[in-house]
């Protein structure tokens, strides 16, 4: 069982969004998924609930109540987790002791970045990630390449000890699909296949971890 959890201690920087589109790739992979929704709003436990009827569905489960892992599937192959919006390292303990790599989503702002800096601080103080058994990758989100605010702050996320792992462009085909229960992966039309060459240096990164 392989475990990702996509945290930042920020709301609305497209947490759900990659949790959403990863369990849904891992699962037209062929793989038995579960997307863990730690955040009282239950936005990834509503879109999974959707996909139900999908022939690649996700099972959701409730990963604000203490016992979440007693409610995965022992042959569950992967495990996405959808940490709460706010959440430290120290609240996110439980998870980061079982989790097999991080994903911290991060938007092209000064304020984004800046909130992101003690967050990531305080994943540095967990064991598994001081000793280097955990990996954290950042994820540029909602990027406008062609603007000079969005090539600045990938820069600067370069710079930083942790590796930047994707820049995923903005698109307004996340909030559509994501109604649906449905992922960018679903689809196979031209546009949509440039925009899931963004995630490839991400599921690469994935799979190494």
């Amino acid at each position: 069982m392989k475990t990702v959890l996509v945290a930042s201690s920020k709301g609305g920087v497209g947490k759900t969004t990659l949790s959403t589109n990863l369990a849904a790739r891992f699962a037209l992979d062929g793989k038995r998924t579960v997307l863990v929704d730690a955040d009282r709003q239950g936005s990834s436990r509503h879109w999974a609930e959707k996909r139900a009827t999908l022939e690649h569905a996700v099972l959701p489960v409730d990963g604000t109540r203490k016992d979440w892992d007693r409610r995965v599937p022992k042959d569950a192959q992967h495990v996405v987790v959808d940490a709460a919006a706010g959440a430290h390292g120290q609240e996110l303990a439980h998870f980061l002791d079982v989790a097999d790599a991080v994903v911290v989503p991060v938007l092209p702002s000064v304020i984004d970045i800046e909130a992101t800096v003690p967050f990531l601080d305080t994943l540095a103080k967990h064991p598994r990630v001081r000793k280097g058994q955990l990996p954290v990758g950042l994820v540029g989100n909602r990027l406008r390449p062609w603007t000079n605010a969005s090539q600045s702050s990938m820069d600067l996320l370069r710079q930083w000890p942790y590796p930047l792992v994707a820049e995923l462009r903005d698109t307004q085909a996340y909030v559509l699909m994501a109604g649906l229960g449905r992922s960018l992966f679903d689809y196979q039309s031209q546009q949509v296949r440039e925009h899931q060459a963004d995630w490839a240096p991400l599921l690469k990164w994935l799979k190494r971890a």
